[in-house]
């Protein structure tokens, strides 16, 4: 995942290198903006989805 690859601190590497070995989407958003936290909840298209195998 290009996250590990270039070393981006998105969020820890054992988190993103879990979320690989499981094929799980990660979900990258401002925790800081109001209400985005909700919006990601509901499954709402907020921020940028890292997927294993799709760089």
């Amino acid at each position: 995942m290009e996250a590990l690859n270039k070393e981006l601190k998105v969020m820890d590497s054992t988190a993103v290198s879990l979320a690989m070995d499981n094929d799980l989407p990660i979900v990258v958003f401002n925790v800081n903006k109001s209400d985005n936290i909700k919006q990601v909840a509901r499954g709402e298209e907020i921020g940028t989805i890292m997927e294993a195998g799709k760089e």
